[in-house]
């Protein structure tokens, strides 16, 4: 499994944006289809919303990558 690190500069960062940012995809639209295409985890769950408030200390997995969401 691929780990990635993303810091968080802020409060929290949505999934389909997180996912543009660590580069998975090409655009918060592609990120959204990721979303809903039901392949993404947030802390082992299955999560479909793609405006997703994703927070330190939180993983997001999709396939054999996994992200680890940190604090600054």
């Amino acid at each position: 499994m691929q780990k990635v690190s993303f810091e968080l500069s802020g409060e929290f960062v949505e999934l389909n944006q997180l996912l543009k940012l660590v580069g998975l995809c090409d655009s918060g639209g592609a990120g959204k289809m990721l979303v809903a295409s039901g392949d993404v985890k947030v802390d082992g769950k299955k999560e479909l919303r793609k405006t997703a408030k994703i927070r330190a200390g939180q993983q997001v997995s999709i396939g054999e990558v996994r992200i680890d969401v940190q604090g600054v």
